[in-house]
């Protein structure tokens, strides 16, 4: 039997970014934007008279905070994941949206290819059935949601999402050594984790000519909004 789309609500008080999302998540197959909200009190409205499956929520809002949104959502027993959406990278924040039952978290700028991975695994969370025959099921549906697996062998989770974070910060684009030496890692590690992205499609390679010789490979993630 095919599964009903899977219902979002975007929030996002930004008018250009908030269609943007809205597009982003209908070209997701599986997905439909149920409505789009401006506000916090818009998206509590909203999900009081129409439950959806998925929240896209930005944190910061005019008029309240997200995870203010959040603990309204729970206090009110709304049983809607969500998923945050912020620039901040402030790592306390990231603890306290995890604490009030936050799926993912999704840092701005972000691609195309970035929302798809998250929603991709979202999906595949809400597909997982049945009773679990022990403990190594239940970390594999956790580990669908979370990210945890699905990384070729040897690369880890927070090392990928420390190196995306270099790229993002130098929007221009970095080479290898100089992810490898912001991130504590080997030029030959960095190589690996920055080869991984762009086969996820998050970032892209490009050559930069200079003096005599090969050019330097620079890695950089494209800012599409």
């Amino acid at each position: 039997m095919t599964r009903a789309a899977i219902s979002v609500l975007v929030v996002e008080d930004e008018e250009i970014t908030a269609e943007a999302n809205r597009v982003y998540v209908e070209r997701v197959p599986g997905f439909t934007v149920a409505g789009v909200a401006r506000s916090g009190g818009e998206a509590l409205r909203f999900l009081r008279r129409r439950p959806v499956d998925l929240v896209l929520l930005d944190l910061y809002l005019p008029d309240l905070h997200g995870l203010e949104v959040v603990r309204a959502i729970r206090a009110g027993g709304l049983m809607c994941d969500v998923i945050a959406v912020t620039s901040a990278r402030d790592l306390a924040m990231v603890r306290s949206a995890v604490s009030l039952g936050v799926s993912q978290y999704l840092l701005k700028p972000f691609t195309y290819a970035t929302l798809l991975e998250k929603l991709t695994r979202y999906a595949r969370f809400k597909d997982e059935a049945g009773v679990a025959a022990g403990q190594g099921d239940v970390d594999r549906v956790l580990g669908t949601l979370r990210g945890s697996s699905g990384l070729p062998k040897g690369l880890s989770r927070d090392t990928l999402d420390a190196v995306a974070a270099e790229l993002r910060e130098r929007p221009d684009g970095l080479a290898a050594q100089a992810v490898a030496d912001a991130s504590g890692v080997s030029r030959v590690t960095a190589r690996r984790y920055l080869e991984h992205l762009v086969e996820l499609g998050t970032a892209v390679r490009m050559p930069q000519y200079g003096g005599v010789g090969r050019p330097e490979l620079l890695y950089r993630i494209p800012m599409e909004r």
